[in-house]
């Protein structure tokens, strides 16, 4: 009993970057700046991709559930990590943690099924031109997007409430800036084999499944576009996906450098560090990707402004 009253009313200390104080003074007005980016960026998107007529395309609405899913998955972690970069008390409640974990593996799940369900757009609208407008229909896209959002709750509430019906003991102190499960993990004073092993399946059936698609739908993008005669096709073939592809890679990208590598590889300080660039900068990099690299995006905010202006 006294095992299970610790377990139910601990709170946790996120330690961050405490053991580097001049990193976390620098830290602060950088991921504060990136943050403001981000939500910016991806405010903009949503607005852009509703307000102008000409973005009313299958793609369009996949890149607004997109930047919407970006804008909840740093919501969750960056501004509790920028309350605990400027005060010493950096507690967060088993509750929150909780939830914090849930949130990070939903919005991740997420994620990953839309850049699946946004490549196989670009392989219809690029390998099967004309038979596009049937295939992508809106009743078709809203159950694409409705999979998207309802996939990723029994893994995440089955992973989470594992992880925190498992007894906690020691010392309450998270050695990361959010509460990821592997380093939660490590306060558990129980056998989590049984946890790791539907944690690899989990992994490997809600994160590589969609990674796989992905994949095969490129493949046939780039023999689709190899075999056009045209190099102005070629061209714009290319420019309709790069996008969408240039997200994947620094999504995939950088989940792969941490936690697809041994736990030996890398420090815990130098692993925090890495995950910054997946739970920071790589939702940062998105809009600005699909604003710099998408014509369409940029006559669409010219559009508006032009309007705002004259108005």
């Amino acid at each position: 009993m006294k095992w299970k009253n610790e377990t139910f009313q601990v709170e946790f200390i996120l330690l961050g970057f405490s053991s580097m104080p001049n990193i976390e003074l620098v830290l602060f007005p950088i991921v504060l700046v990136m943050y403001f980016v981000t939500m910016t960026g991806n405010i903009l998107i949503i607005f852009i991709a509703i307000k102008d007529p000409a973005l009313q395309s299958p793609m369009y609405f996949f890149l607004r559930n997109l930047s919407f899913i970006e804008i909840c998955f740093t919501l969750d972690t960056i501004p509790k990590m920028l309350v605990n970069l400027l005060l010493r008390n950096k507690t967060i409640s088993y509750t929150g943690c909780a939830i914090q974990m849930f949130c990070f593996f939903y919005f991740g799940c997420a994620e990953c099924f839309l850049l699946a369900a946004m490549s196989y757009d670009r392989y219809v609208a690029i390998c099967n031109p004309l038979y596009y407008a049937n295939i992508m229909s809106r009743h078709f896209c809203l159950k694409l997007v409705g999979g998207v959002w309802l996939i990723g709750i029994p893994v995440s509430l089955l992973q989470a409430a594992w992880i925190f019906s498992l007894p906690f003991c020691g010392m309450k102190k998270i050695n990361h800036f959010f509460c990821d499960a592997p380093p939660v993990l490590k306060l558990v004073c129980a056998d989590t084999s049984l946890f790791e092993m539907q944690a690899i399946v989990s992994t490997l059936v809600f994160l590589m499944f969609p990674f796989v698609l992905i994949l095969i739908s490129y493949t046939r993008i780039i023999i689709t576009i190899i075999t056009m005669p045209s190099t102005v096709g070629r061209q714009k073939a290319f420019s309709t996906c790069s996008s969408h592809l240039i997200v994947v890679i620094l999504f995939y990208g950088s989940g792969s450098i941490v936690y697809l590598r041994p736990n030996s590889t890398y420090s815990p300080e130098l692993k925090k560090i890495l995950s910054l660039f997946y739970a920071v900068l790589t939702p940062m990099l998105n809009p600005i990707i699909y604003a710099l690299r998408n014509h369409e995006v940029r006559g669409a905010l010219r559009r508006i402004l032009r309007h705002k202006s004259f108005s």
